[in-house]
């Protein structure tokens, strides 16, 4: 990906969400990366000791503004912003400077300004202007509808609509705005488009280890998919030819895709080898989970192969999930590799 973005002559500001880990944060340095993503400002914090340029993909949240204050004075930290509300809440209790993008929405439909809605766009950029602390970055936008393609055709239309609704908005505003950038960022679009008109930044996250889903639309090969969940066996159904592991929603999340059959599929299994794991087992799939439990389908043929306190190797549905349910990994020579709790004091349940 570092290679494509040297090629495309953009910057490449990868998104850390997936990995969450400061170790493998420091192989996308080895590659030149200088400036990453992050979905939190909790994330950004755990980051900030090794990055000095973080945006956080992510709508400002107001309720943040200690956070916000001590990044800002640590980083040059870049905010997400869509309504005049938030930039005058910004520039009147900031202390320090912070990077602003206005997010875009480029179809998705999640989040983000109507390109079209000029009325609001100017309201915020107003604000802007006149702030000492609010400094206008550009344009960001993120086409995660591509997630509902199944094949690289759609992916690429999708994420060239993207680049020209981008396109107009930053040729409509270059006089005013000559440095203003367009940062576009999804694993599906990065991975298979070999044209990126209009765009300056690429901020994929997904792709540092891919999963089934990015499989299933035309992302990847099997092959790429680099994490396996190591689930036990704790019981066998010979009668069913079904075996229940140790590994449910609290480990896989509840990420799932439909096969061509309208089954289920919450996980893929795939054969052991010395070095690590190969192709995947035709028919043995996780067909269900609970909280704790996985329901293994299994293939006749694979069952005498199979005994209590096994291990299966299961590819994930969703890799970014996966990490964010488990929190650590271990690689294959045995040694462990932390990530980021996910935890602050400021978020959680209410008790009653």
């Amino acid at each position: 990906m570092a290679e494509k973005a040297k090629l495309h002559h953009l910057r490449f500001r990868p998104h850390f969400k997936t990995h969450q880990s400061r170790a493998i944060g420091q192989w996308f340095r080895e590659a030149g990366v200088d400036a990453i993503t992050v979905s939190s400002l909790g994330m950004a914090a755990y980051f900030a000791p090794d990055w000095k340029d973080i945006t956080v993909a992510f709508p400002t949240n107001i309720l943040e503004m200690n956070r916000i204050e001590k990044l800002a004075r640590d980083i040059q930290l870049n905010l997400l912003v869509e309504s005049q509300e938030v930039a005058t809440y910004l520039q009147e209790h900031l202390s320090h400077s912070v990077g602003i993008f206005l997010k875009i929405d480029v179809g998705y439909h999640r989040t983000g300004l109507s390109p079209t809605d000029q009325q609001q766009i100017e309201s915020i950029l107003k604000v802007l202007d006149q702030s000492p602390k609010l400094h206008f970055k550009g344009w960001l936008g993120h086409t995660g509808h591509t997630y509902s393609c199944r094949d690289t055709a759609c992916i690429r239309s999708r994420h060239q609509q993207a680049c020209e609704v981008m396109g107009t908005l930053q040729s409509t505003y270059s006089n005013r705005y000559p440095d203003a950038i367009v940062s576009l960022g999804d694993t599906p679009s990065c991975s298979v488009s070999d044209s990126f008109p209009h765009v300056d930044e690429i901020r994929p996250g997904n792709f540092v280890f891919y999963d089934l889903t990015q499989r299933h639309i035309g992302s990847n090969d099997c092959d790429q998919i680099a994490v396996a969940m190591a689930c036990p066996i704790v019981a066998i159904h010979k009668d069913r030819n079904e075996c229940v592991v140790y590994g449910g929603g609290v480990h896989f999340s509840k990420d799932r895709l439909v096969q061509g059959d309208n089954s289920l599929l919450w996980g893929q299994v795939v054969r052991s080898t010395a070095t690590g794991w190969g192709t995947p087992i035709e028919g043995m799939y996780l067909r269900s989970l609970s909280q704790e439990h996985g329901i293994v389908k299994v293939p006749h043929e694979e069952m005498p192969k199979l005994r209590v306190g096994d291990t299966l190797l299961v590819l994930p549905v969703h890799s970014c999930m996966t990490v964010a349910c488990m929190r650590q990994y271990r690689a294959l020579d045995g040694k462990t590799i932390s990530c980021w709790d996910g935890r602050s004091s400021d978020e959680g349940l209410l008790l009653q």
